[in-house]
């Protein structure tokens, strides 16, 4: 599992190496891989199509995640580029998908990040776990920037 052998492999670091007392640590490649993500350091959230990931950050640096997610279906696809948070809706309802949306933070228009099956590809929103939702929900902020790389 990662999350054990990342643990094991801070806690055989020496406790001055593992404070950064002088000396740099270095991190196991997967750890490394888990802390970046593929989006400018203005950003407050990252999506990755490629890969099916997002991530909040703060000044470039990862604050939560990776977490899985899906995206929009041929035809519907969630396009790429820089935009803003415009508008956050806690108990949100498609009318033209007459679809519950909890936890939905809009970026692109009708485009949100909000609660949804991580199995099912959506018509262009980006869905997340119920945790992963309601995190994205609770940080970001109106006028923050999410950047979609392909």
């Amino acid at each position: 599992m990662r999350v054990r052998r990342l643990t094991t492999a801070i806690a055989s670091v020496p406790l001055g190496l593992a404070l950064g007392l002088g000396t740099a640590v270095v991190m196991p490649q997967e750890a490394q891989a888990a802390a970046n993500a593929p989006c400018a350091k203005t950003a407050k959230a990252c999506l990755d199509l490629s890969s099916n990931q997002a991530w909040l950050m703060s000044n470039g640096t990862v604050t939560y995640g990776p977490v899985p997610v899906t995206h929009g279906k041929p035809g519907w696809e969630t396009p790429p580029g820089t935009f803003k948070v415009t508008r956050k809706y806690r108990h949100y309802q498609s009318k033209q998908f007459d679809a519950p949306m909890p936890y939905s933070v809009f970026f692109n228009g009708g485009i949100a990040f909000h609660q949804g099956s991580l199995r099912e590809k959506s018509h262009g929103c980006v869905h997340l776990a119920k945790s992963a939702a309601a995190k994205f929900f609770a940080t970001l902020k109106v006028g923050d920037q999410v950047q979609v790389v392909t």
